[in-house]
């Protein structure tokens, strides 16, 4: 038994250590990335250069291949990324779900391997120096992961162990990363009765523990309030300014502006795009947004339209309301321009005020998302276009052989449906009828798959049920008649 416990014991250490898992990175493919922005081809050219030396975060044609599942293909999560963040930035992230984020993170920490490239993080490589990597990094993931049944304060002297924090200093380090993130009212309560805009400052806390030289945030400010979200943002921005590089993703285009001095739009794996918030507006922004608001109770709008479109032909109208519009000009306008000739009809058109203002980020944001497919898409409709989950292969793209499946008891046969009105027909052509209970507990969920015919058909309620008298569950004890109950 000793002997089967210290080879167990050598054998889990082993396999804690990736022992028998040699990490094997393939040459980055030759042939040059289609259809870079050149934004992004600038980047790729200062981090292969000497240029990117200093900085301490270096990605080098970070790539993710997965197999897809049945052997028909392969999806690229993320495609050759070149990169490079000096000492005191915070880089943001943007991209929507499935854009390859998350798993872009999780190469960096060591978490996930690689296709191919490297990448490094204070001079070390993440391929052959993971240990040292992950001394000098902070990571908070998109998910908390601490134990719910443990205080703030426990949690936060675990991971300062992990870190490898002496003894003498645990107490300070964790008072002040309690202090630092406001969790001082919170700090000897579990943690799993904490609200979500709490547990993401404890994860955030966690990242900070051990004074790490890079941060990674992983939508730090998902589900939090206001006050919070605001709490936090002036904490990261005290990071920021000690000295320390932070890379966040985020779907907030406040939070990005606020906090990140350079941007990434990420799509499909690849950056489309990236430089400081100013630049990716005018670059990839779509002109001016110009609202009117005109006085009265009855304003004359279709006058002040016709100026607009007249005196602006790249004028766009994208709203109308009772005494609004809004407009879409093209960049090529002269601000001067706008201003000067709204100006001089403001009066004439009793225009009670206008703004004139430069494309927001969610704007070009969401023109970059558009571009987001996925490779599965082909399949997935395939699989829909032939639906088998009820074991009868119909079209679900046909409203000819459309299908209406009712919560009914199995045992009522669709021959005994008669011609009275209990069913309904709604507005996409489906006839439904009310579920009827199971007459007993062994089917509670079956299902009758009943055909839609062509013309509308009415069902007849079924009969009401019997009711039952309640069972009375007696002791089989005859000598001792007490032990009896009743239900």
């Amino acid at each position: 038994m000793f002997v089967c416990g210290v080879v167990f014991f050598l054998l889990n250490i082993l396999i804690e250590h990736n022992f028998f898992i040699h990490k094997k990175v393939g040459p980055t493919p030759e042939e040059e990335v289609e259809d870079e922005d050149q934004d992004v081809a600038r980047e790729r050219a200062r981090v292969l250069s000497e240029e990117g030396e200093n900085d301490i975060i270096r990605i080098d044609n970070l790539t993710k291949v997965y197999k897809v599942p049945g052997g028909k293909g392969r999806h690229v999560a993320v495609d050759r990324l070149c990169l490079g963040v000096p000492k005191g930035q915070c880089f943001g992230l943007l991209g929507v779900n499935g854009a390859g984020k998350t798993t872009t993170f999780k190469m960096l920490t060591g978490y996930l391997g690689m296709t191919h490239g490297n990448a490094y993080i204070n001079g070390f490589s993440i391929v052959t120096a993971v240990k040292e990597v992950r001394r000098s990094i902070g990571y908070c993931p998109q998910f908390d992961a601490f134990d719910p049944l443990m205080t703030a304060r426990e949690v936060l002297y675990f991971f300062a162990r992990i870190k490898g924090i002496p003894s003498s200093d645990l107490k300070d380090v964790v008072d002040w990363a309690i202090t630092k993130l406001g969790l001082t009212q919170y700090a000897d309560k579990p943690s799993g009765t904490y609200s979500g805009g709490n547990r993401r400052k404890l994860s955030t806390a966690i990242a900070l523990i051990g004074n790490p030289s890079v941060i990674f945030l992983d939508e730090p400010t998902a589900g939090m309030d206001p006050g919070a979200r605001r709490f936090l943002w002036n904490c990261i921005n005290n990071i920021v300014k000690d000295g320390r590089s932070v890379i966040l993703t985020s779907h907030s285009m406040e939070e990005c502006e606020a906090l990140c001095s350079r941007l990434a739009i990420m799509v499909n794996g690849r950056f489309r795009g990236i430089g400081s918030i100013q630049h990716l507006k005018t670059r990839f922004g779509n002109g001016y947004i110009v609202i009117v608001r005109i006085a009265g109770d009855r304003p004359d709008l279709d006058i002040v339209d016709s100026f607009i479109t007249e005196t602006f032909p790249s004028a766009n109208l994208r709203e109308r309301h009772h005494n609004m519009l809004q407009y879409q000009l093209g960049s090529e306008v002269p601000l001067s321009h706008i201003f000067s000739e709204i100006e001089a009809v403001r009066e004439s058109f009793n225009i009670e005020d206008y703004s004139v203002s430069q494309t927001t980020l969610d704007q070009v944001f969401i023109n970059f998302a558009k571009m987001q497919t996925d490779s599965l898409d082909s399949e997935a409709a395939t699989a829909e276009s032939e639906d088998t989950t009820d074991g009868l292969q119909h079209d679900n793209l046909s409203r000819a052989t459309s299908m209406t499946t009712v919560n009914m008891d199995r045992r009522m046969s669709s021959s005994t449906l008669g011609g009275a009105s209990s069913a309904e027909v709604v507005g996409d052509g489906y006839s439904t009828i009310a579920a009827v209970p199971p007459r007993d507990g062994t089917n509670s969920e079956g299902y009758t798959t009943i055909k839609e015919l062509s013309s509308p058909v009415k069902y007849a309620a079924p009969a009401p049920r019997l009711k039952r008298k309640p069972r009375v569950l007696e002791s089989h004890n005859d000598n001792n008649k007490d032990d009896g109950f009743n239900i």
